[in-house]
């Protein structure tokens, strides 16, 4: 498996990191991602490692607040997102950026996708959270729990991280079993995720590495899950992908739908047969959606095709 190019921590303005791996080329046209709930830097797909490389992408996978090289913060709103990935984005000289977001990572994605329309070319959502409050609320899948613990999730944060961080260097020694236990819990979809090696090292990899020191990332989204958005669905103009499986017991497909219809510019692909994790397998799909958008890819599909010239009879010599 491709190990990152770099890694290493941004420090905000305010003093705060942010912990960061790139893949792919330094001067590529820059995709960031943002994990799912729980995960860190290193929750990249093999097959996107390989792309970042093989199609010129600078690839930047950024941790939130509480995981990884990331300062434990609790944000007020999904703006103080935006804020953070403006000045991330600012200080590393890009200029525009697509983005894409597993699960949890999905309100993160659509919150960069309103408050730095400036800068996003376009973004995929892969079977990501919807809201679970406000007029954009969905009902269903962990919209319900998401509802009944943010509102005291803050009380229990410091113990439960401690439990969670020692759980999981407890389970360690007993990776692939903790795996195969996980999977089996899973639907016939995502227990096929798990049957690529290369798939469940990658996993087994990247929480090790961001649980080493906390895991309060995993409770701050609850918290601010529970939250209204900030911003309405119907105000975000960037170009979305939604992929979802049809067989996702996490966020179920109807989430989906039910974004799909309050996103202006959106596009809805049901996955038959997936569950929470199958768009990990889309990476070609994921990269040829957002690169299409790309200010001159987008030129170059915009632009007319000249018809071309008759060919000039030559006069045939005596």
């Amino acid at each position: 498996m491709i190990p990152p190019r770099y890694e290493g921590a941004y420090c905000l303005p305010d003093g705060r990191t942010l912990g960061y791996a790139e893949y792919g080329p330094a001067n590529g046209k820059t995709l960031l991602w943002f994990h799912g709930t729980p995960g860190g830097r290193r929750q990249i797909a093999p097959e996107a490692r390989a792309l970042a490389d093989e199609r010129g992408v600078r690839l930047i996978a950024i941790e939130r607040p509480g995981i990884g090289d990331s300062t434990s913060h609790s944000y007020a709103s999904l703006a103080d997102w935006a804020t953070d990935i403006r000045a991330f984005c600012d200080a590393k000289g890009i200029e525009q950026f697509a983005a894409c977001g597993l699960s949890g990572g999905g309100p993160y994605t659509l919150a960069c996708a309103y408050h730095l329309a400036d800068r996003v070319t376009a973004v995929t959502v892969l079977g990501g959270v919807a809201p679970a409050v406000g007029d954009d609320a969905a009902p269903g899948g962990v919209s319900g729990l998401v509802r009944t613990f943010a509102p005291t999730i803050k009380y229990v944060r410091s113990p439960l991280n401690r439990f969670l961080v020692r759980f999981i260097k407890a389970a360690a020694s007993r990776a692939d079993t903790a795996v195969d236990l996980a999977a089996s819990l899973m639907p016939p979809g995502d227990q096929r995720v798990f049957e690529d090696p290369a798939v469940r090292h990658m996993f087994v990899d990247d929480i090790l590495i961001a649980s080493r020191y906390q895991m309060q990332a995993l409770l701050h989204d609850v918290e601010i899950f529970g939250r209204d958005w900030g911003f309405p669905l119907g105000a975000i103009e960037t170009p979305v992908y939604l992929l979802y499986g049809d067989a996702d017991n996490i966020v179920p497909v109807e989430h989906g739908r039910h974004m799909a219809e309050r996103l202006p510019n959106a596009e809805l692909r049901v996955r038959p047969g997936e569950g929470h994790l199958g768009g990990l397998g889309a990476s070609a799909e994921i990269f040829d959606d957002l690169l299409s958008h790309w200010p001159e890819e987008a030129r170059k599909a915009r632009a007319p095709r000249r018809a071309k010239a008759p060919a000039k009879k030559r006069r045939a010599r005596r």
